[in-house]
């Protein structure tokens, strides 16, 4: 495998079985592994902290945290001092976040392009140990007493979790890397032209742009148990997907109101049985051959970063180690 790899967790695991994924990660040659921070799930700052005292070399991301839960001061005092405790390993990923979820704690998100932008360049200001009061575009409200008042290493790299046209343009314009969420793999293409875009618009060098092929997967030597796992993913987040990306894949957010239905119903496996076989193609389920299969294309459109997203599979354990073993060692 060349170029760059990473697992994305969700923040629904156990620490200790998040941790041992990380070192198993770390172990078959994964470059970065990224948990999300969804409200009213496990905190991710601690688990990374956690799974930091246990690993030396992989790099360790929140993947993303958003700017109205909290606030972009707590966000730099945050990456930096995850970055003084993994000795230098720490990504931040930053965006808007989904409307739906930060709904239910009744957190308004208003000018998500907007707010986002000003969050990174607030980070990345207060990060160098500058002031984000000397930084046109970094928000209202800064003073100069705003900085961090402790020794600084190198920051923390800003990646942005995109998947709008406009947010992905200003991703390539703003942040040293992008989480593109690709609903289905394929949008690869579109997703990395608008980053570069994006990148071109602002004078930056696209190249200096880390743009993760970032899509779920699910594998499983049996192909039905794969998609399984990959349908009750589906149905969880599909009330957060984004209207553009469905659009782009014959899909609309209404499609997704039966399983919404169910799921309030707590009815989780009803939801699941919902799923169609339209949806199953926002992600890849299947065994490691349809896996590979899939990656390679997305290296042939010029995927130097192959992000592999939840489920992983029917036992994540498991998946893990046939992405290392027997999906990477082929790309």
């Amino acid at each position: 495998m060349t170029g760059r790899t990473s697992l994305r967790l969700n923040n629904d695991l156990p620490v200790a079985e998040y941790v041992d994924l990380v070192v198993a990660a770390e172990a078959l040659g994964f470059d970065q592994v990224w948990v999300s921070d969804d409200l009213f799930l496990r905190s991710a700052p601690v688990m990374v902290t956690a799974a930091a005292t246990r690993t030396s070399r992989i790099g360790l991301g929140i993947g993303i945290m958003n700017p109205y839960s909290v606030h972009p001061a707590e966000l730099a005092m945050l990456a930096a001092t995850l970055q003084e405790v993994s000795g230098g390993r720490f990504l931040l990923g930053l965006a808007a976040g989904a409307e739906e979820f930060l709904g239910w704690a009744g957190i308004p998100r208003p000018l998500p392009l907007t707010r986002t932008r000003e969050a990174v360049r607030a980070v990345r200001a207060l990060s160098r140990g500058d002031r984000p009061s000397d930084v046109a575009g970094a928000g209202a409200g800064w003073t100069p007493e705003a900085h961090l008042r402790f020794p600084l290493g190198a920051p923390a790299p800003v990646y942005v979790g995109a998947m709008s046209p406009k947010m992905l343009q200003m991703s390539g314009a703003e942040a040293e890397g992008v989480l593109p969420l690709l609903y289905p793999p394929e949008h690869f293409p579109v997703a990395r032209d608008l980053v570069h875009a994006g990148a071109c618009d602002a004078g930056r060098d696209p190249a200096e742009v880390d743009v993760a092929a970032a899509f779920w997967v699910s594998v499983d030597g049996d192909g039905a148990r794969a998609e399984r796992a990959l349908a009750a993913k589906i149905a969880y987040y599909g009330a957060s997907f984004s209207p553009y990306l469905l659009s782009r894949a014959g899909l609309a957010v209404e499609d997704f109101a039966d399983i919404q239905a169910a799921l309030s119903a707590g009815e989780p496996e009803q939801a699941t049985d919902l799923v169609t076989p339209e949806m199953l193609r926002l992600g890849i389920a299947g065994d490691a051959d349809e896996v590979v299969r899939r990656c390679r294309w997305l290296q042939e459109q010029g995927a130097t970063h192959l992000s592999f997203g939840p489920p992983l599979g029917p036992d994540p354990v498991a998946a893990v180690t046939v992405l290392g073993e027997q999906v990477l060692p082929r790309l």
